[in-house]
């Protein structure tokens, strides 16, 4: 009985999705793709399970860094992003975060 056979973080814990993350990334490099707080300023596993508990956009941001670090591939970009001009000093990761509609 799986409810979500086409969900990539079905049975995926979130502490899995930092520590996959932090051992790829590092959370100097998770900490420049997601601004926040607890990847800046003293990181840990434990700070940062606290806080992407209790945010929700924050957690969706992560998540989506966790599926596109695994599957490598281009995110679509957001509306906004392209009708400006690429510039070269732009971020070199490829990364772009996806739009979130509710």
């Amino acid at each position: 009985m799986d409810n979500q056979p086409r969900n990539p973080l079905h049975g995926v814990t979130l502490e899995q999705i930092l520590v996959e993350l932090e051992q790829r990334l590092g959370f100097k490099a998770m900490g420049e793709q997601v601004n926040i707080k607890c990847f800046t300023d003293s990181p840990s596993i434990k700070s940062s399970l606290k806080f992407l508990r209790k945010t929700p956009w924050a957690r969706d941001k992560v998540e989506a860094l966790y599926l596109h670090t695994l599957s490598n591939k281009p995110l679509r970009k957001p509306k906004s992003a392209q009708r400006s001009k690429p510039t070269s000093s732009s971020n070199s990761s490829g990364f772009v975060w996806p739009s979130i509609k509710k």
